[in-house]
């Protein structure tokens, strides 16, 4: 379940309890005049299924609440009602395949933003990687991977395309394009220091590399894993 507080307008308020009671798996509707000082407003409390929570935060929207008053949302860990199991019931759908789209455009806007953070921990994760690569170590390959950053943009631009928000999909591919071209330029300086002190090798890079060849080397197998692992992130 999911928990709704709404601050309407005085004027909008009766529509949006209106839109509330009509929406199938909601409950707990909560009304108090005038309680809201900024912005001045009522405030309407609600809990609604995660599956049919898209469709009344997408209506809330088409009244224009979240521009003239404020729509926040929060999970619920525990509800012990029947009134919620009832609304659970009626929803149509399943909520662990629901998708909230608001959420994930702002979840994926925060891990999509070209930061100096973002910058370090790709940056890192290159670094990482390229030790795995030389030394064949799959599992410096593996922690590379966990330390990256990419997948917020990755899982951004994936939004952005469903939902065709363009601004969306720039900013995710500026992180995505910047961040892999200064994370390989300082790479590359690390690994002309890495020869410099004699810790990387011709020889080590030469040498078969069962373990990271996948990565080293790719072939159609990487391609296909690439694209099942993606599948399953997002």
């Amino acid at each position: 379940m999911l928990h709704l507080r709404l601050i309407t307008p005085a004027d909008r308020t009766d529509d949006v309890v209106r839109l509330i009671e009509a929406t199938v798996g909601t409950a707990h509707v909560v009304v108090l005049p005038g309680a809201a000082r900024n912005p001045a407003g009522d405030v309407v409390l609600c809990d609604v299924a995660r599956e049919a929570g898209d469709e009344l935060i997408g209506g809330l929207r088409d009244l224009g609440i979240d521009h003239t008053g404020s729509i926040a949302v929060e999970d619920i860990d525990l509800s012990l009602s029947k009134r919620a199991d009832k609304a659970e019931a009626d929803a149509p759908g399943e909520g662990a395949d629901a998708v909230l789209w608001e959420h994930l455009e702002e979840a994926t806007h925060e891990e999509s933003t070209l930061s100096v953070t973002y910058i370090a921990f790709i940056t890192i994760a290159t670094m990482i990687a390229a030790c795995g690569v030389v030394l064949d170590n799959a599992v410096l390959i593996v922690g590379a991977m966990a330390v990256g950053p990419e997948f917020g943009p990755l899982a951004g631009l994936c939004t952005a395309t469903v939902q065709r928000a363009p601004r969306l999909a720039l900013r995710s591919l500026t992180a995505l394009l910047a961040g892999f071209a200064i994370a390989m330029a300082v790479t590359v300086l690390f690994s002309l220091f890495m020869d410099g002190v004699g810790l990387f090798s011709q020889a080590q890079l030469e040498g078969p590399r069962p373990n990271t060849g996948f990565v080293y080397a790719p072939d159609w197998f990487s391609f296909v894993v690439a694209v099942l692992a993606g599948a399953a992130g997002m």
